[in-house]
């Protein structure tokens, strides 16, 4: 049933991800061209992560705020980069009001209701924010400033698909002012930490650190940092960005502070964000063409347990029991009484959703004190006793775990390859796909002139590459170290 469901990933991979998206119930279209309605289902793993990060963002000293969603156009003039990299992409408010058209066919925008100044619907929020900071920060005493919020942004994108790459998203963005530029940058690397450790160890995806080229960083921004994964048709995806702000927003923005030395100076800024892309790629990353694959810290129901071929009265206190002894270990775990719907369809219903595991009981399991469990990342069937249940499952979440994780990094190790010369590096663009290690001069005419070539970019300066003399495959001129690329979402 889920294989007529979902097009084969070696057929059309793209078609693969969007069955998936709308079979395991993540998301639909919306009546908005570009936006996306994300379901319960799909919304119960965004709430896991955030809920997850959230904690982790507490952990290390940040608290969260909220700022408005619209910005005044004169912000977005203040800070020449920022503007021209957002420019193109914003939604514009220009009125505030309707009213009823004279001929009665509807409403319209009332001519006499136009902003003095139009409100640009938030693309990112940095200059609201640093606009709000000058009035929060006057001395040292003030600093750091350690904010996060929760929000949704706009950015108007004309190629959309669900997760990957919408109009409006949900994400999340950190906004932080030093002292000094040497406590800005260490903020910027212990936020791209959280970000990896969180990828690797909750998602079981792994990632590449490094820093963006200065064609790639983020528009305002002094320094970008990344983290890279390698989705499974062997494209890359930015999976969050740690950015240096250097004194850029609040020259801008004109936040300052006296220092120590009762001196004025301009405070240090750091942004840094992640959003509902990360959904797309923990799709991309595990999944198969039976459906969804979910890492068990990131499933909203880590067990599902389904009576076999019904259930009686007597199933069902077994089953309460074990019900009780996976909640005290805090497994998140249902009860599938469904009668309407039969084993093997329920089989197929929570594969399809990437439930980690399933357990399968009835009489002669009980008989036999027993019963029947099935891994969704191996797909393995196998019985477990009773006796110690719990346990079992516990170690079994686990294992599922970090078999994801493993399997991701084999697949990474397997897909990364190195290219000495520009034919090498096409033909393992066109035969194989995958992250490309490769030597560039360091200018961006010949960063742009690769892509152009090869539809393939600088994804990172990885953080963990040597340095190694070579010699650009485009250009020929001299490097001192390999560079990440790929193409990418």
């Amino acid at each position: 049933m889920a294989k007529e469901m979902i097009t084969e990933r070696g057929v059309d991979y793209s078609a693969w991800y969007n069955d998936i998206v709308k079979n395991a119930g993540l998301a639909e279209n919306s009546p908005v061209r570009g936006c996306m309605v994300i379901k319960p289902y799909g919304f119960a793993i965004w709430e896991k992560m955030k809920d997850q990060l959230d904690k982790m963002f507490k952990e290390t000293g940040h608290v969260n705020a909220y700022f408005p969603i619209f910005i005044p156009k004169s912000f977005l003039s203040k800070e020449a980069n920022h503007v021209e990299g957002f420019a193109k992409e914003c939604a514009v408010v220009t009125h505030y009001r309707l009213k009823n058209a004279e001929d009665g066919s509807g409403v319209v925008v009332d001519p006499d209701a136009r902003l003095e100044e139009e409100l640009i619907v938030r693309p990112t929020s940095e200059t609201i924010i640093w606009n709000t900071y000058k009035d929060w920060i006057h001395s040292y005493r003030d600093l750091p400033l350690l904010i996060n919020q929760w929000a949704n942004v706009v950015r108007w994108e004309l190629r959309t698909r669900a997760f990957l790459r919408t109009a409006e998203f949900l994400w999340q963005e950190g906004h932080t002012a030093h002292s000094s530029k040497k406590e800005a940058i260490e903020e910027t690397k212990t936020m791209l930490d959280v970000y990896a450790e969180f990828a690797e160890s909750y998602m079981a995806m792994p990632v590449i650190k490094g820093v963006k080229t200065a064609n790639e960083r983020f528009a305002g921004a002094d320094d970008t940092y990344t983290i890279e994964a390698l989705m499974q048709d062997g494209k890359a995806l930015q999976s969050g960005t740690s950015h240096f702000l250097g004194q850029n927003f609040a020259k801008a923005f004109d936040v300052k502070f006296l220092n120590e030395g009762n001196k004025e100076e301009y405070v240090w800024a750091t942004s840094w964000g992640v959003s509902t892309r990360l959904i797309g790629g923990l799709i991309m990353t595990h999944s198969d063409d039976d459906g969804l694959v979910l890492p068990p810290k990131l499933a909203p129901l880590q067990v599902v347990i389904i009576p076999i071929p019904k259930a009686n009265q007597v199933i069902t206190e077994a089953v309460e029991k074990i019900m009780d002894s996976l909640k005290a270990k805090g497994i998140s775990v249902k009860y599938d009484t469904d009668k309407k719907k039969r084993p093997g369809f329920k089989f197929n219903e929570y594969e399809m959703k990437g439930v980690p595991v399933r357990i399968g009981i009835g009489k002669r399991d009980l008989e036999n004190n027993q019963v029947e469990v099935a891994r969704r990342d191996t797909k393995e069937v196998f019985n477990l006793p009773l006796e110690n249940l719990a346990d079992a499952i516990e170690k079994l979440l686990e294992d599922i775990q970090n078999n994801l994780l493993q399997r991701s990094k084999d697949f990474r190790s397997q897909m990364t390859s190195s290219a000495d010369t520009l034919d090498e590096f096409k033909d393992i663009l066109e035969n194989k796909g995958g992250f490309i290690l490769a030597h560039w001069d360091g200018t961006t005419e010949t960063e742009l002139k690769i892509k152009e070539l090869t539809k393939a970019t600088i994804r990172c300066i990885p953080n963990d590459t040597q340095d190694e003399d070579g010699l650009c495959i485009l250009t020929g001129k001299p490097s001192k170290r390999r560079v990440l690329f790929a193409k990418a979402y």
